[in-house]
């Protein structure tokens, strides 16, 4: 009994040793739920993480077009990363892979998404068109702020019945997109819900997408509030015909001549 006893202790053991040195050749399922956020001259790229036990890291892949050819930018052991070598109104597409710690790499990710960095501002202050008019409205294109009365301005400060508003022209939208805890909280134009009266409240914490004569979208979040004045970080993105914006309605007037019929308010 104890020499049979023995043998099986040797048996297991040796089952054991052979099952320690099989090499692992099966790769992890790649990653799911990429996001992206489009940042100035960056684009941030989150993931959830991987359900495998054995997953030790992740490749991130980039390339100009969704079918074209993807480069390796970078690997990392987190589920974020952020590629500072875009570009402001150019147009990235990435994919994500896994790969475990036998070195195994899964394919590419199925749901390849894309991004295009656009330039932000924080901090700016506009004032109520009766308060300071020289400096009641904004415009994203130029990055300054400027006379409502200005060809160039997107969207200006008035006060109504002692609230005050954002007010755009006829040839412009915009839309209180509700309380958001940061500005990079909304991340692309919506496709409907324009306000009819071309105005929004301005409400401190809220952000507003703003969709300019000229077919870009800008959006801001106020961040301070006063009686006649607001302060607002900003985003703008210069791509036209960038598929995340919105597409150009074919009864829309496009440029400065409608404008210019316009009565200022």
């Amino acid at each position: 009994m104890k020499i049979i006893l023995t043998t099986s202790i040797f048996l297991a053991l040796l089952i054991g040793c052979k099952k320690a040195d099989e090499i692992d050749t099966m790769p992890p399922p790649p990653p799911q739920g990429i996001r992206t956020i489009s940042l100035d001259n960056a684009i941030e790229i989150r993931w959830l993480p991987s359900q495998a036990h054995d997953v030790k890291g992740y490749n991130v892949w980039v390339s100009n077009k969704y079918d074209g050819r993807y480069s390796l930018i970078a690997s990392t052991t987190t589920t974020s990363l952020v590629d500072y070598g875009a570009i402001n109104g150019v147009t990235y597409y990435y994919a994500l892979s896994a790969y475990d710690f036998s070195g195994n790499e899964s394919k590419l990710t199925k749901d390849v998404v894309y991004d295009t960095p656009r330039p932000e501002g924080f901090g700016v202050v506009i004032y109520d068109t009766a308060a300071v008019r020289y400096t009641s409205a904004y415009s994203f294109s130029q990055y300054k702020t400027l006379s409502y009365f200005d060809i160039n301005a997107d969207f200006f400060l008035i006060k109504m019945n002692g609230y005050l508003y954002l007010k755009v022209f006829y040839d412009t939208d915009i839309q209180d997109m509700g309380y958001t805890s940061s500005l990079d909280e909304i991340s692309a134009s919506p496709q409907n819900g324009w306000s009819l009266a071309k105005a929004a409240e301005a409400i401190k914490g809220h952000t507003y997408v703003v969709w300019t004569v000229d077919n870009n979208y800008g959006k801001i979040r106020i961040t301070d509030i006063g009686n006649s004045w607001i302060k607002f970080d900003w985003a703008y993105q210069t791509a036209k015909g960038n598929p995340e914006l919105r597409i150009l309605k074919s009864n829309r007037i496009i440029g400065n001549n409608y404008r210019n019929l316009q009565k200022k308010f």
